[in-house]
């Protein structure tokens, strides 16, 4: 009967020990697996723009990427290499002229500025466009200035209930995440630098 119970407690014994071991190495296994998975999340890649997020409020970006009327505007956006900085977290107000804007302006413009030799000169263009500030449609008043970013003024005007930059309309603004997007029907382009 001893013999028996000796076994008995060795087989037991030896059971546990393996039950722990197997414990163990599950624990590790998923403890590495867990580490690793934030270095890939955190893995070098691109900057604010390659950060991937379908849950919450586009940002300026995502509201022109989202529009079939503002794919010029996206292309120009991405050659003169902005998505990055109108990512961040703003807060910008987003000027944005539709695809007919583009198609209004002299034959031979947009497809100039788009070529690498014009790339700061369609980010002055661009750079009109943008404030940096949330300005919502109904704070845009007859008279007042803003200064863009790119280091020039533009002038708002209110007239019948109509609000425009310079010489284009507001025809609509959509929020985002980091702003606002006023789709306006022209380009506005900066002001020649004094001499």
């Amino acid at each position: 009967m001893r013999t028996i119970s000796r076994s008995t407690t060795w087989c037991a014994a030896i059971l546990v020990i393996a039950a722990l071991s197997a414990c163990q190495t599950g624990e590790a296994g998923t403890g590495t697996a867990a580490a690793a998975a934030p270095a890939e999340a955190s893995a070098p890649g691109g900057g604010q723009s390659m950060v991937k997020d379908d849950l919450s409020q586009k940002n300026v970006v995502g509201v022109a990427v989202g529009s079939p009327d503002h794919s010029t505007l996206v292309t120009a956006v991405k050659a003169a290499e902005l998505v990055d900085a109108l990512s961040n977290a703003g807060p910008f107000t987003v000027f944005a002229p539709t695809n007919a804007a583009f198609d209004a302006l002299p034959a031979g413009t947009v497809e100039g500025l788009l070529e690498p030799a014009k790339k700061s000169d369609l980010q002055d263009v661009l750079q009109y466009h943008v404030f940096v500030g949330v300005l919502k449609a109904e704070s845009l008043r007859d008279g007042q200035t803003l200064g863009m970013v790119n280091g020039s003024n533009a002038k708002i005007s209110v007239k019948d209930g109509k609000v425009m930059i310079n010489d284009a309309t507001v025809v609509a603004s959509v929020p985002a995440s980091n702003g606002i997007v006023h789709v306006i029907d022209k380009v506005i382009l900066p002001p020649a630098p004094a001499q």
